[in-house]
């Protein structure tokens, strides 16, 4: 009997022993990081987060659960132990024993354009009989942007391709014939008399000069993202900042400037987007990072009072789209102007469904609707 209560007291002093040693030292050398891997990926492409813990000490940690929260629209597997609500969290369960590095990587999928940050993360760990919990919060600044997926449809390719040939067109009457910026590779528009045979013969590719111009030609893209309608209608709110991004990736890629207004607010500075025009790979990544900074938690600002002055001034050698859903009386209006001063304009119209709206006859030529149905 004394025996049987000699025995239970070392077990109940070593239980109590372990529970002040776990409470003293679960933490001590156990370093843990959390980061997205990728800085931008496009709305439907894959990204990984990636958790690197390490414990170096010797003292072995049986459970430690590791737990952060994102946002919903970041899609990972649906697997024990994480929940979604309006936030994504997630809680993983390991072991690590002493002196060891565990690296995991956890897969998911852009579900919807954003800017998207984990801010801490937590560590919990517990004694060797899982009666106790400790609990650290950890600091952690990592985010990710999901760029819009540039739009693509026959039908929008087929409007591309038909504004492109107009703007060569209008282009072309603006070169200067007597001087020349360089030499570049022949693409199908080029005309066969700006061939430099001699770089032709010497790099064994078509080669053509490349002409100054009075002015270089410029794309200006205008958004109005306000969704006036009863029943939100996010599917072409979505579709004007792919339509955006198609844009101007098709025509920076041509080596055109291009610029972009818009009255959505940006979740860091509450402020519309407006890009003036600049050309190449920057202009297209710092415009493609400004569209899905866009919140459309937040109200936007009043279109025609913001971009009015903006749109009914223009030159010869600048070229405007506009991207809109809808036809409110002073947006119809502010088209009308900009028809009435000689400002011409395309107007990208995202459309649901088959059905086309009415539009009045007077800026009717200017429309091109856009069937986002899939």
């Amino acid at each position: 009997m004394i025996q049987l209560l000699e025995i239970g007291l070392l077990a109940l002093i070593l239980f109590y022993m372990q529970q002040t040693i776990y409470k003293k030292l679960w933490n001590r050398h156990l370093t843990a990081s959390l980061f997205f891997k990728e800085k931008a990926i496009f709305q439907g492409e894959e990204g990984e987060i990636c958790e690197i813990i390490t414990n170096r000490k010797h003292l072995p940690l049986s459970m430690l659960k590791v737990r952060f929260q994102t946002d919903r629209h970041l899609l990972f597997d649906a697997e024990k132990g994480s929940r979604t609500t309006d936030k994504y969290y997630r809680n993983d369960v390991l072991h690590i024993n002493g002196g060891e590095k565990l690296t995991r990587s956890i897969r998911f999928v852009g579900g919807k354009r954003g800017f998207y940050q984990i801010e801490s993360m937590d560590l919990v760990g517990s004694d060797l009989f899982y009666t106790m919990e400790f609990v650290q919060t950890l600091p952690i600044q990592t985010s990710l942007y999901v760029y819009p997926k540039p739009f693509n449809s026959e039908e929008f390719r087929l409007e591309l391709k038909q504004l492109n040939g107009e703007i060569l067109t209008k282009q072309h009457l603006l070169e200067d014939p007597f001087e020349y910026r360089g030499i570049r590779e022949y693409q199908p528009y080029d005309e066969l008399k700006s061939i430099n045979w001699k770089a032709t013969a010497k790099t064994g590719q078509l080669k053509v000069n490349q002409k100054n111009y009075t002015a270089l030609p410029s794309l200006r893209i205008f958004f109005d993202v306000e969704d006036r309608g009863v029943l939100k209608n996010e599917d072409c709110v979505e579709a004007t900042f792919r339509i955006a991004a198609g844009l101007a990736s098709f025509f920076l890629s041509r080596g055109m400037q291009v610029s972009c207004y818009g009255n959505g607010l940006d979740i860091h500075t509450s402020k519309p987007l407006w890009m003036d025009e600049k050309t190449g790979i920057v202009q297209l990544e710092q415009l493609y990072q400004a569209l899905a900074r866009i919140d459309m938690e937040k109200p936007t600002v009043d279109f025609v009072e913001t971009f009015q002055d903006k749109l009914l001034t223009s030159k010869s050698n600048v070229f405007t789209c506009i991207i809109a859903f809808h036809q409110y009386p002073p947006f119809l209006e502010l088209m009308n102007k900009c028809k009435n001063v000689g400002n011409g304009f395309i107007w990208f119209y995202p459309v649901w469904d088959s059905t086309n709206p009415a539009i009045s006859p007077d800026i009717e030529n200017s429309v091109r609707f856009i069937h986002i149905r899939k």
